[in-house]
């Protein structure tokens, strides 16, 4: 029996892109083999000719999805970062704050979307608000893990040599906290797609501010279910292109030091 490499990064694309070509081929023969109606079950042949046709006004929606993710994702990183140091560097403080921010993180933001919708003016930052408590929780989270899991016998070195709090910080912690960093990148990318799309259908915001969960809720409302999952797949598109560009970043910044990056020698 052959030994399959696990590292083997050819295989580890083509296996997956040709279990979906087979998946598509059953679901294409399917339909079409028990005549499903397209107002039920569209065939990928007519999702994929609805997203040629419905291009133009496809593009514009996933721009404007796109601008309030990108602007949820820098927001989340930026505050959440910040609040990690915070919390790392002062245990009074993390006790204090720290169960607020879990109670952001399981309040869901469709019970809190309307609020932020009525009290927030502007329609897209409205919508940037309520992405950026949806991917806030694991920056925050991650980091601080990061910053806390040093280890024992380099931190007492730098004791014993007298480093101060910020070269403990740089040279320390901030190390050690980068692949929990990372992994709270790719969380975090993925769930300020989430908070865009799910703010998008509480807003249900039309016109040149309509997102992709705005053209889903008016296709679902005339049937237009082609259109729907033509929608539904630059949504899916756009997450696994967001986690791909934060494993290539993870990979980047680790990939010559760290050994959850390093490929064993074999």
């Amino acid at each position: 029996m052959a030994i399959i490499d696990p590292n083997n990064r050819v295989l580890g694309v083509v296996m997956p892109v040709t279990v979906g070509i087979v998946m598509l081929a059953l679901w294409e023969g399917l339909v079409r083999y028990y005549e499903v109606p397209r107002y039920l079950v569209p065939s990928p042949f007519l999702v994929a000719e609805t997203l040629v046709e419905k291009w133009p006004l496809l593009l514009g929606s996933l721009l404007v999805t796109l601008k309030v993710t990108f602007m949820a994702f820098f927001l989340a990183v930026l505050i959440g970062t910040l609040v990690a140091f915070a919390f790392a560097q002062s245990k009074l403080i993390e006790m204090s704050f720290f169960p607020y921010a879990v109670l952001l993180q399981v309040t869901p933001v469709v019970a809190i979307a309307p609020l932020i919708i009525i009290w927030v003016k502007e329609p897209t930052a409205a919508l940037v608000v309520c992405a950026t408590i949806v991917a806030l929780f694991p920056i925050i989270s991650n980091t601080i893990l990061g910053l806390r899991s040093v280890n024992p016998g380099l931190l007492n070195l730098f004791r014993m040599n007298k480093a101060t709090r910020m070269q403990e910080l740089v040279r320390l912690r901030i190390p050690s906290a980068a692949p929990y960093f990372f992994g709270g990148l790719r969380i975090s990318s993925g769930l300020s797609l989430i908070g865009a799309v799910v703010a998008e259908f509480v807003a249900g915001t039309g016109g040149t501010s309509a997102g992709l969960a705005y053209q889903i809720l008016q296709a679902g409302f005339q049937l237009d279910i082609p259109l729907l999952f033509a929608a539904l797949f630059l949504i899916t598109l756009t997450g696994v292109a967001l986690f791909l560009i934060m494993v290539t970043l993870s990979r980047l910044a680790l990939g010559d030091w760290h050994e959850s990056e390093l490929v064993p020698e074999t």
